[in-house]
């Protein structure tokens, strides 16, 4: 039996196969991506490089020294029809669709149409050529639109963005695919809020490193909701369907329930790490004109108007049905950040560096363990 991931080079994708390898050590795990994981963890690339490679900024691996990769790794453009592997898919397989292009703002229009909709005509396609019957597929809260209502998995889609119609879309494909053999395919489609952990190269890591610098500030609001997960409790809820998933399709938005309030979040970061620096409250009427005036040299620190406005406008997305589902959350918010910050870091990598940063942190092991449940285990694992 294989586990096949689109995009596996990718943070979730990485964390996805290390998942599936430590409970299925028997089985084949295959990562089909653009992006050869061996040419980014060489340590031979630029900062330049990696970047026009990956098209991310400041990219940092989801794995540090030490540390491999549970997957092997096949060149695979999702945009193009699937073919020519070097094994052999069967009807037992089970594909988990990560590939995509989702960075907003950040790419032309069309590269979201075209690796995210042809990419999932293609995975589909390839599904049906070999007659596998279970794809899981990570969509986004991004085709609900951006609004401060609460969004269920019943609200009606209303994207605005390109990102967020081409996952719309996306999503349509592949229910079009389990529909043509409804009782014998499945369908799993998860709508993650703000992913974060280590390797994510995004929101979390930037939100940490602008409070650590004393450069972060409240856009406009304190109580902008943002949906969010961590990357581990997401991968693990995925893993968890395989065994439980009721219905033939399924469709979960993945994230903490309630979600949390960008002020919760930053206290909690701040709280967890020891940062002590105050956080101000800008009006939008004193921040959109500096956003603007960025954008015209370049939008130092990724500041510009589009982002401004995405931090001022919530992600109200409920997570009630993934709560009730049976699945029992690992980590709380403060636990997550915990794990992320302090094990994943001091522990596995045995580095005194936070966030792929500079600046040493000392840790007193006797702290965490109460801060974190899983550090004891995670501890004797390593010891």
């Amino acid at each position: 039996m294989n586990y096949i991931i689109t995009g596996g080079t990718g943070f979730i994708g990485t964390h996805l196969a290390n998942l599936l390898h430590e409970r299925y050590p028997q089985c084949k795990v295959w990562n089909l991506d653009i992006v050869d994981p061996a040419k980014l963890d060489s340590g031979n690339m630029t900062e330049k490089e990696i970047e026009d490679y990956t098209t991310i900024k400041h990219w940092k691996s989801p794995v540090v020294d030490g540390e491999t990769r549970n997957s092997t790794y096949v060149y695979c453009d999702v945009r193009k029809p699937i073919e020519d592997l070097p094994f052999t898919p069967t009807p037992d397989d089970i594909i988990f669709n990560l590939a995509a292009v989702h960075r907003t703002p950040g790419h032309p229009d069309m590269a979201y149409f075209e690796t995210n909709i042809r990419g999932a005509e293609n995975v589909c396609a390839f599904a049906e050529k070999y007659g596998i019957k279970r794809i899981v597929f990570t969509s986004s809260i991004a085709p609900y639109g951006a609004a401060e209502e609460l969004k269920t998995e019943e609200t009606l889609p209303t994207p605005n963005t390109p990102y967020g119609i081409s996952k719309l879309v996306a999503e349509k494909i592949h229910v079009a695919w389990q529909a043509k053999d409804s009782s014998h395919r499945k369908l799993l489609i998860v709508r993650p809020g703000v992913v974060f952990g280590k390797g994510e190269n995004g929101n979390f890591t930037r939100l940490y490193w602008s409070i650590r610098k004393g450069e972060f500030i409240y856009p406009g609001r304190k109580d902008t909701v943002k949906a969010c997960i961590y990357v581990k409790e997401l991968v693990r809820f995925m893993h968890w369907c395989l065994d439980n998933q009721k219905n033939n399709v399924e469709i979960y938005n993945c994230t903490f329930e309630p979600a949390y309030s960008i002020e919760h979040i930053v206290e909690t970061i701040k709280d967890v790490t020891g940062l002590k620096r105050r956080v101000p409250l800008i009006p939008s009427w004193v921040l959109m004109p500096i956003a603007t005036l960025a954008a015209c040299v370049g939008s130092p620190m990724g500041i510009c108007p589009a982002r401004v406005r995405k931090l001022m406008v919530s992600t109200n997305i409920s997570g009630e049905k993934l709560a009730n589902s049976g699945y029992k959350f690992r980590y709380t918010l403060e636990e997550a950040i915990s794990d992320w910050f302090f094990i994943e870091r001091f522990i596995h990598s045995n580095e005194k560096t936070l966030m792929g940063g500079g600046e040493n942190v000392e840790l007193r092991i006797h702290e965490l363990s109460p801060l974190c449940p899983a550090f004891n285990e995670e501890w004797r694992a390593v010891a």
